[in-house]
């Protein structure tokens, strides 16, 4: 049996390590690549590049020098399209001053978009919606927009908004029917919950909440709620979704085995007239 002392030493440094640790991951922003080829992108377009992030928690925790090192990412990663799943500001939103002109440097000539998370509530829907529209973003709140021979784009409400009284009711399939079902369909959504009457109306549905997680083993009790917790999943009706781990994060400033993400999806024309 180990002595007393022994077993007290080593539980503490373990649990040092994996903090030391899980903050240096927490820092180190990957970038996920992802390749989609469809018939549903333009002839003139071999590819469409989508940048996504998610659940970014920007605040008191998370402030300009991570943020300088998304942008980064953003930038070498030259995206036509910009989104963001939700949760871009924290619970907390003191600290945000001069932030939202640092999203200013990222040039994505199709635009920037945006969908609420839970926390965007939280933080004073508001301010959050003043913040990330200062960023440059257009939020789809239960509406859809199309990008004439490009792509379509639509954005769900997070239900957290019932709490507050600001939920935008509206059915996520008759969102989706108003699109040009030729062109590709990208569904912005916070939480990676799969609306079965939706499934055939969009091609991609681009997801995050969940962290993966962020420390482990703490996924093994998010994926009991979300069993979609994290990467690239079929769905029936050829529609598919794909759910980022986060780029930021909650709580404390670690992650332990699921690292922060920056998401590129690169759709590939393939044949066809």
């Amino acid at each position: 049996m180990p002595s007393a002392r022994l077993s007290f030493l080593l539980p503490a440094v373990l649990a040092l390590a994996i903090g030391v640790y899980g903050y240096y991951e927490a820092g180190t922003i990957r970038t996920e690549h992802l390749v989609i080829k469809t018939t549903k992108i333009p002839k003139d377009k071999n590819r469409f590049r989508i940048v996504q992030i998610s659940d970014v928690h920007l605040g008191l925790i998370i402030g300009e020098e991570r943020l300088r090192k998304i942008i980064e990412a953003i930038r070498s990663a030259d995206p036509d399209l910009l989104v963001s799943t939700g949760d871009l500001v924290d619970g907390q939103i003191d600290g945000l001053h001069g932030l939202a002109e640092l999203f200013g440097e990222i040039k994505a000539p199709y635009g920037k978009f945006a969908v609420p998370g839970n926390h965007e509530y939280y933080a004073g829907f508001d301010k959050a919606m003043e913040f990330i529209r200062d960023a440059g973003f257009t939020i789809l709140k239960g509406v859809a927009v199309n990008i004439p021979r490009t792509i379509n784009i639509a954005g769900v409400d997070d239900p957290e908004g019932m709490r507050f009284g600001l939920y935008k009711d509206i059915r996520e399939n008759e969102i989706l029917s108003t699109l040009d079902p030729n062109q590709f369909t990208l569904l912005l959504k916070h939480r990676p919950i799969i609306d079965k009457v939706s499934l055939g109306m969009f091609d991609l549905q681009l997801s995050g909440h969940t962290h993966n997680g962020q420390i482990f083993p703490f996924n093994l009790i998010v994926q009991i709620f979300f069993p979609n917790i994290s990467g690239y999943f079929p769905l029936k009706g050829n529609s598919h979704l794909y759910v980022s781990r986060g780029t930021g994060t909650w709580g404390p400033p670690i992650r332990f085995l699921s690292p922060p993400e920056v998401t590129v999806i690169d759709l590939v024309r393939e044949g066809g007239d």
